[in-house]
């Protein structure tokens, strides 16, 4: 049976990057649907025939985010020359992004921090993705190492979950109200803790 509501009117990417924002600024459980329709400016049948549920809408939001927003840092690790260079640049992307909602953080860190039980999928679903970025630095670690970027015997598990958890604790910071200069001295004494390459790069 076809949904009812008015004919969808609005453009959906910027449809999805409202709701997107609605979610990172409120988190999962307290935004509401009137929070949605007011940023698109539809009603709420518009908005269901669009999206479907506020889960599917959040499961989209993530993903819109992740494509955008949230998948920049990593890639910013990935390409970087040297994997020094590349946590650096991970990290200062990383940060950048925090502020590119007034509300501040990572969307993916703060969209649950609780969850009610019945909510309990859409906190498997965000730690699923964090658990994925975890794996793409463990990798870049794994890459360095053979490159010789990092010396033999580094733990490498150690080193993933470190800068990991760096990610989350400037996405805090931003949160939280500090400047993007005192973010900036976090990182500084981050890159401390990083072990200088071992070979010369070409």
């Amino acid at each position: 049976m076809a949904l009812r509501g008015r004919p969808r009117s609005f453009d959906r990417e910027i449809a999805l990057e409202r709701v997107m924002k609605v979610f990172w600024e409120k988190g999962y459980e307290c935004a509401q649907i009137n929070d949605f329709t007011a940023a698109i400016g539809i009603t709420p049948p518009s908005f269901y025939a669009a999206f479907g549920s506020k889960e599917q809408a959040f499961r989209e939001a993530v993903d819109y985010y992740m494509a955008t927003i949230g998948g920049a840092s990593l890639e910013a690790l990935d390409q970087a020359e040297s994997f020094q260079q590349g946590i650096r640049a991970m990290l200062e992307v990383n940060a950048d992004k925090a502020y590119a909602c007034h509300a501040g953080g990572c969307m993916l860190s703060v969209s649950s921090i609780q969850c009610k039980p019945e909510n309990k999928p859409v906190k498997d679903f965000l730690k699923a993705i964090r658990q994925a970025s975890f794996g793409r630095i463990y990798a870049r670690c794994v890459r360095a190492l053979q490159d010789g970027d990092l010396p033999a015997g580094t733990d490498l598990t150690q080193m993933a979950e470190f800068y990991h958890a760096m990610l989350q604790s400037l996405s805090y910071e931003a949160r939280d109200g500090s400047t993007r200069e005192a973010v900036q001295s976090i990182i500084e004494m981050a890159m401390r803790a990083m072990p200088q390459a071992v070979t010369k790069q070409a």
